[in-house]
C-alpha cells in the first residue's frame, strides 16, 4: 500500500538520486520551459525583467517570467494591485546606509513575509525573481566573505503596492533569505548566494540539510526539546557526526549498520521487537521511508499494518540498497487520529484527522515565539499533506472534528505553542555548537521554523506529536489562511500576520549589520545605571570613544579611546565644544556619529556635532528642550497651523531666579502649583506648593542646599539652580518614548506611572504597555510628537513626560534623550526594540531599522523603593 509522503506535492518521484542543485521546477518535469499561460488573469507582460549586465538563457528567462506571473496571480487573488514597472528609471540610494531585506524565492511561499515587510519597512523588502538579479562581491577586510548586491527586484510597500525596480548603484543586502526547499529551480545558485555573506542570512543549504534530516531533527527534539515524536526505529549507514553517540531517546532507536548487505537477521530482529514494543502505543500502522537530504519531500512512503512483520522487513531491506553514507531507513508509528467526542450523533462519513502546522520565529534574545497555527482536516485513513487540504484555524479544525469547547481548544493551543517553541529552542541550541562552516557562514541562522504536528491521544490527553520540521511549507500555509481575508472582504485584522515576528527579526539583524564597526563618540559615561551601554556596544560591534570628566570612571577601560575632559561647567559649552573638536581631530578619530544619553551633556553634544559636521539636532533646539520653562513658554506660543497645535499641550509657568520672581509668579500661575529645578533630573527638588509661603520656603531651601554640582552630582546643577513654578494639572502620568528621524515618527512606546508620592512627586509604580484605551494612547503619542517637533527636535530618541487630563494630554517635560531607569530594558524586553541602538543609528545619520507597529510580547509592572531627604525628596528605583 503506497501513499505520498504527507508533506510532498501531489506528484510522486522515483527513488533515484537527487541533490540540491537538481531540484525540479514548480511546473514539474524537472528542467525545461514552463507551459505558457500557467496562470489565469490579466496583467501586463511587457515588463523589464531582464537584468542589465546579467543576461539569462532561454530557460532561465522563462523561469523569471513564470515567477513574475505567479506573483501577479498571488496579488490578484489577494485583491492587491498589479506590480508597476519602474525599471526604466533606476532607483538611487545609499548602499551600505539603508536597510535592504532581500528574498530569493517563490512569491507564493513568501507572500506573507513580503507584504508584512512592505508594511514594517516600506520600500526595503525586495523580492528577487532570478539569481541573475543578485551579485556577490568580495568584502574588503573580511577574507572568505562577500557582500550581496541587488541590481533588480520587486519592492513592497504599504497597502500591497509593488514596483519592479532597477537599482543604480546596486543596493547592498542587510538581510538575505533564500527559498531552498521544494519548488525552487535555483538550488545550486541560491545555496551559493547564501553562503559566507557579510549580511545576516535566515537560511543556508548547510542548515537546510540538517533540518531536512528527519532522523536528526527527531532525535534532537526528543532529547533537547522535550517534544513528543512518533516512536521510530532507524537503520542508518555511517551516520553523520551529530547522530553518533549521545543519550538514548524514549521511543527512538538508532541501529548503526556496518554495511548495506547481509543485514537480514539484524533487521528482522529489530523490526520484530519494534512492532511489539509498548512505544507504539495504540498505533495500528507503521510507515517505512528514507531519511536524508536526497530523499526529502518528493518520495513515496509505505504504510503497513503493524502486524505484517515480513512485509515491513522486506521493504526495509529493499530500501537499504538505496542508502548512501549518512542516510537512514525509518520505521515509524503512524499516530492514530484523536477520536473526539462529537456532540449528538457523529456525522456520516469517514473519521477525520487533524494536521497542525505551527510557525515559530526567533525573537529578541534568541527566544522562540509562536506566531501562527494553521490546520488541515482530512480523512483519518490516509496521510494529510500540505497544498492538498484547505488552511483552517485551530478552532475551526477542532470544531469540525467534534471539539468545540473553548477551554479545551485553549489547552490544545497551549500544548502546540509549548512544543513548537521548544522545537525551535532545540534547533537554536544545536546551531550554537556548530562552526561557521557547518552553518554556511558566520551570520547564517535559523530565524523561523515550521513544525508539523499530528493530533493524537497519549496518556488520555490530546497531544500534538511533532512529525517533522520545515520552513517554507508552513509559512505558505499561513499566508494562504491570511489570504482568506483579502480585500474587499474584512476579517480579523487585529491579528498579527504570521510573518510579523520574522520581519521584526530581519530588521533587528539588519540594524546590527549596518552598525557593526561604526565609530561613535560618546559624551558623558553616566553612572552604574548605564552599565548596559557598554555591554550593548560590545554585543553590537560598536567602537566607542568616550569623553568623561571622571578620569577613573570604570568605562575608561571599555572603550577604544578615552578622553578625560571636564564637561561639568555648562556655561562654557561653546568653548568646550571647540576644544573637544580639536582633540578629536588631533587624535585622528574617524567618527560616524556622536551622541549622549546623559542629561548634562546634551547641549554640549549638539555643539560638538556642529563643530565636527556630524548629524544632530540644532543646539538651539536642545537648549530649548533642556530648560523646562523655555520649553513650555515656547510651545504656548505655537498655535499652528497645523492643528492640533503644540500650544494645546503646554502648561503655564514662570521661571524663578530670585525671591522677586517668586512673588511675581504666584500672581501669574494658579495655585496649587509645582516647583522644580529648570535643568533638574530624577525629580530632585520637585515639590507641590499650595500657597505663596510654601513657594518662598521651597525656593529658599533649594537656593541654600543645592547650589552646585558637588551638592548633588548628576542632576543638572552644573547649569545652575534656577527654578520654575508651573500650574499643577490633575490626571494620570505617562511616559512616551519616541524615535524620530527626519521629523518622522518611527516608533512610540507608552507606559503608565502610578500615583506619585506627594509632595515630592516620587515615582511609586509603572507598567507597560499602557492600559489606556487606544484613542487615549494615540492622543498621548501625538501630543509628545507635536511637542518635539514644536521645539525643533527632528532626529533622535526622546522621552516625553505627560499627564492625561480630562481635557487631553498636558506636557510635564521633554527629555531630549532616551528614557532612563527601567524604560530601555522594558521596551527591549516587550517589543524587541533597543532605544540605545536606535539612538546610535540616528547619530550616524541612519534611519533606525524598526517595525512600524511593534506588538508587546507581554506586560511588565514594577513598584518603586523611594529614598528621600528634606531637600532631596526625589530618588526612586523601580524593581
Amino acid at each position: 500500500m503506497i501513499h505520498l509522503d504527507p508533506l510532498s506535492p501531489e506528484w510522486d518521484c522515483p527513488l533515484g538520486s537527487k541533490d540540491l542543485e537538481e531540484e525540479e521546477c514548480p511546473w514539474g518535469g524537472g528542467s525545461g520551459l514552463p507551459p505558457p499561460g500557467c496562470f489565469p488573469g490579466s496583467w501586463r507582460h511587457d515588463v523589464g525583467l531582464d537584468c542589465k549586465g546579467s543576461p539569462e538563457g532561454a530557460e532561465a528567462q522563462a523561469g523569471t517570467v513564470y515567477y513574475y506571473s505567479l506573483l501577479q496571480s498571488c496579488l490578484q487573488q489577494a485583491g492587491l494591485p498589479e506590480t508597476q514597472d519602474r525599471s526604466q528609471v533606476p532607483r538611487t540610494g545609499c548602499p551600505g546606509a539603508e536597510v535592504t531585506l532581500c528574498i530569493l524565492g517563490s512569491p507564493s511561499t513568501f507572500l506573507s513575509v513580503l507584504l508584512e515587510g512592505g508594511v514594517q519597512s516600506p520600500g526595503n523588502m525586495l523580492l528577487c525573481l532570478s539569481p541573475a538579479w543578485l551579485t556577490k562581491v568580495p568584502a574588503p577586510g573580511q577574507p572568505g566573505e562577500a557582500a550581496l548586491l541587488v541590481s533588480k527586484a520587486v519592492s513592497f510597500h504599504p497597502g500591497g503596492l509593488t514596483f519592479l525596480d532597477d537599482f543604480v548603484p546596486p543596493r547592498r543586502a542587510t538581510y538575505f533569505l533564500a527559498g531552498l526547499g521544494l519548488g525552487s529551480c535555483w538550488g545550486r545558485e541560491a545555496a551559493e548566494l547564501a553562503r559566507d555573506l557579510t549580511c545576516p542570512t535566515g537560511a543556508s543549504a548547510e542548515l537546510a540539510r540538517l533540518l531536512e534530516d528527519r532522523l536528526l531533527t527527531r532525535r534532537l527534539l526528543a532529547q533537547q526539546g522535550g517534544v513528543v515524536v512518533p516512536a521510530t526505529l532507524a537503520f542508518t549507514y555511517k551516520p553523520p557526526v551529530l547522530l553518533r553517540g549521545g543519550d538514548a531517546s524514549q521511543g527512538l532507536r538508532l541501529v548503526e549498520l556496518s554495511g548495506k548487505e547481509g543485514q537480514e537477521t539484524l533487521v528482522k530482529e529489530e523490526v520484530g521487537a519494534f512492532l511489539l514494543s509498548e512505544a507504539l502505543g495504540d498505533a495500528l500502522q507503521v510507515a517505512v521511508k528514507l531519511s536524508g537530504w536526497r530523499w526529502r519531500g518528493r518520495q513515496a512512503l509505505r504504510l503497513y499494518p503493524r502486524t505484517e512483520l515480513g512485509t515491513v522487513v522486506d521493504t526495509v531491506l529493499a530500501l537499504l540498497e538505496k542508502l548512501e553514507e549518512e542516510e537512514s531507513v525509518l520505521v515509524e508509528a503512524v499516530c492514530p487520529p484523536a477520536r473526539l467526542p462529537f456532540p449528538g450523533s457523529p456525522p456520516p462519513g469517514p473519521e477525520l484527522a487533524v494536521r497542525i502546522c505551527a510557525v515559530v520565529c526567533r525573537t529578541q534574545g534568541d527566544r522562540p515565539l509562536l506566531s501562527k497555527v494553521v490546520c488541515g482536516v482530512g480523512r483519518g485513513d490516509r496521510p494529510l499533506r500540505h497544498q492538498s487540504s484547505l488552511p483552517l484555524t485551530l478552532e475551526v479544525a477542532l470544531a469540525q472534528c467534534g471539539l468545540g469547547e473553548a477551554a479545551q481548544v485553549a489547552v490544545v493551543r497551549r500544548r502546540v505553542k509549548a512544543a513548537a517553541e521548544a522545537a525551535l529552542a532545540a534547533v537554536l541550541a544545536l546551531e550554537t555548537g556548530l562552526s561557521a562552516e557547518q552553518r554556511g557562514g558566520r551570520r547564517a541562522r535559523t530565524d523561523f521554523l515550521g513544525v508539523d504536528f499530528a493530533l493524537t491521544v497519549a496518556g488520555g490527553a490530546l497531544t500534538p506529536v511533532a512529525l517533522e520540521l520545515n520552513g517554507c511549507l508552513c509559512l505558505e500555509a499561513c499566508g494562504a489562511l491570511e489570504g482568506l481575508w483579502a480585500a474587499p472582504r474584512r476579517g480579523p485584522a487585529a491579528e498579527a500576520a504570521a510573518a510579523a515576528p520574522l520581519v521584526e527579526t530581519m530588521l533587528r539583524r539588519s540594524a546590527r549589520c549596518l552598525m557593526e564597526g561604526r565609530q561613535l563618540l560618546l559624551i558623558g559615561a553616566g553612572g552604574v545605571s548605564k552599565k548596559f551601554v557598554w555591554e550593548a556596544a560590545r554585543d553590537y560591534g560598536l567602537k566607542l570613544h568616550l569623553v568623561e570628566s571622571d578620569p577613573n570612571h570604570f568605562a575608561s577601560q571599555l572603550v577604544q579611546t578615552f578622553i578625560h575632559f571636564d564637561v561639568t561647567e555648562h556655561r562654557r559649552d561653546e568653548e568646550n565644544a571647540r576644544l573637544l573638536a580639536e582633540l578629536v581631530r588631533a587624535r585622528g578619530l574617524q567618527l560616524d556619529g556622536c551622541f549622549s544619553y546623559w542629561d548634562d551633556c546634551l547641549v554640549l553634544t549638539a555643539l560638538l556635532c556642529q563643530e565636527l559636521g556630524l548629524p544632530c539636532n540644532p543646539p538651539a533646539a536642545m537648549r530649548l528642550a533642556k530648560q523646562k520653562s523655555r520649553t513650555q513658554l515656547h510651545l504656548l506660543r505655537r498655535h499652528g497651523p497645523p492643528w492640533p497645535a503644540p500650544s494645546l499641550h503646554a502648561v503655564p509657568c514662570c521661571p524663578l531666579e530670585s525671591e522677586a520672581d517668586v512673588e511675581r509668579a504666584v500672581r501669574q500661575v494658579p495655585l496649587p502649583g509645582v516647583m522644580k529645578l529648570e535643568f533638574g533630573a530624577g525629580a530632585v527638588g520637585v515639590r507641590l506648593v499650595e500657597d505663596a509661603p510654601q513657594c518662598h520656603e521651597h525656593f529658599s531651601r533649594i537656593a541654600r542646599d543645592l547650589q552646585g554640582e558637588a551638592d548633588h552630582p548628576g542632576i543638572g546643577l552644573g547649569w545652575g539652580n534656577a527654578m520654575l513654578l508651573m500650574e499643577f494639572v490633575e490626571g494620570t502620568e505617562h511616559d512616551v518614548d519616541l524615535v524620530l528621524f527626519g521629523g518622522r515618527l518611527l516608533a512610540a512606546f507608552v507606559s503608565d506611572n502610578g500615583p506619585t508620592r506627594l509632595p515630592g512627586f516620587t515615582e511609586t509604580a509603572a507598567c507597560m504597555p499602557t492600559g489606556l484605551a487606544p484613542e487615549q494612547e494615540a492622543q498621548l503619542v501625538q501630543a509628545a510628537f507635536r511637542c518635539c517637533l514644536g521645539c525643533g527636535l527632528l532626529d533622535g530618541v526622546f522621552n516625553v513626560e505627560l499627564k492625561l487630563t480630562r481635557a487631553g494630554p498636558r506636557l510635564i517635560e521633554i527629555n531630549p534623550r532616551m528614557g532612563g531607569f527601567y524604560l530601555r530594558d522594558w521596551i527591549l524586553e516587550l517589543y524587541g526594540v533597543d532605544l540605545f541602538l536606535a539612538a546610535a543609528m540616528v547619530a550616524c545619520g541612519l534611519r533606525p531599522a524598526l517595525p512600524t507597529h511593534p506588538r508587546a510580547r507581554g506586560h511588565l509592572k514594577g513598584d518603586a523603593s523611594c529614598l528621600s531627604s528634606p531637600s532631596q525628596p526625589g530618588s526612586a528605583r523601580l524593581h
